[in-house]
């Protein structure tokens, strides 16, 4: 059983007190990330030898939520009786739409507007931003939701790391960026020991500051290539609707074009231009999949100034056309 809700406090408790969470869950929310951050602080709790952290599960209306693997979960609370909380964090899995979304984000406005901290996992940055409680704070989202976040929400900085934690706004792209991000609340409560026992705990290797980026292209792990390299494919990344040439990538890095062309051919077996071709593409298929804007301006999106061009393109990057990627339920 969950500890008893603790008081509001905000700033976060002292030492002495306590931290209490809420999880408000959606249909089809990750098991995955939910449970990797109740376990990081379970954890917790188990080294430090006492439950500091406590935690509560919310619904949009009390009863039991079926996550996104098909097991369904009973919660403690519906979304307008939760208790008062350190931080409500939002965990949502592939789909933003649900039954009960307009309490849901009625809950969270009121949250935000009663100065209460917020927090998502995964795609949850998603709501939060639709209930108005990410203007003027960073967030991050997971990277293959990205894209259509940033179209939705222009004027929002959203900038692709595993977790942000800006002021009384928290959150982590999901997975195992959940674990990290509950590693540095209990860094800041405990210290980085307790931090590294618990992340030995689940055989984290390395826990990850909120300046890791998140997968920035095909090859999902650039660790332990050229740091060059790595510059100039987050650099492609971050222009991919104006794309620089590949005078500019390589000036970029102190290097030649010849020496950027090595450069890739020997870490990823590909071109430069081939490279900055697959991370567009992939780009506007995030785009056609997670957003209703027309196929032409995706292809302007991605850096594609030829309709007839971006349709070839893709259609030889994914084996059929953009038309029929949007056709396409995920």
């Amino acid at each position: 059983m969950p500890t008893p809700p603790l008081p509001v406090q905000l700033p976060p408790p002292p030492i002495e007190g306590g931290r209490q969470f809420a999880f408000l869950l959606v249909d089809k929310f990750s098991m995955f990330s939910l449970a990797a951050a109740i376990d990081a602080c379970r954890s917790a709790n188990r080294l430090l030898g006492r439950d500091y952290y406590g935690w509560t599960t919310v619904s949009p209306d009390g009863e039991a939520v079926m996550a996104s693997n098909g097991i369904p979960l009973k919660v403690d609370y519906g979304v307008n009786d939760i208790p008062p909380v350190d931080i409500l964090f939002v965990a949502v899995g592939l789909a933003t739409e649900f039954p009960g979304k307009s309490k849901v984000l009625g809950a969270l406005r009121t949250w935000g507007r009663r100065g209460g901290t917020l927090g998502a996992l995964s795609v949850g940055s998603y709501l939060l931003a639709e209930a108005g409680q990410l203007e003027g704070y960073r967030c991050t989202i997971h990277w293959e939701n990205r894209a259509g976040f940033m179209e939705r929400f222009p004027d929002i900085n959203c900038t692709g790391n595993v977790y942000e934690i800006d002021r009384k706004r928290y959150t982590c792209a999901g997975g195992t960026t959940s674990i990290d991000l509950m590693l540095e609340i209990i860094r800041g409560d405990f210290g980085s020991n307790i931090a590294n026992g618990v992340a030995n705990q689940f055989q984290h290797e390395r826990i990850r500051s909120a300046g890791d980026r998140q997968r920035v292209g095909p090859e999902r792990d650039l660790t332990g290539k050229s740091e060059k390299l790595r510059k100039i494919v987050e650099l492609m990344a971050d222009n991919l609707d104006e794309p620089y040439s590949a005078v500019e990538l390589a000036k970029s890095a102190g290097l030649s074009v010849r020496q950027v062309e090595r450069l890739f051919l020997r870490h990823l077996t590909v071109t430069p231009g081939r490279y900055y071709m697959r991370l567009r593409l992939e780009r506007a298929r995030e785009l056609l999949r997670q957003t209703n804007m027309p196929i032409l301006d995706v292809a302007i999106a991605t850096g594609f100034t030829s309709h007839s061009y971006f349709a070839q393109s893709y259609r030889l990057q994914f084996g059929r056309p953009p038309s029929e990627e949007r056709r396409t339920t995920y």
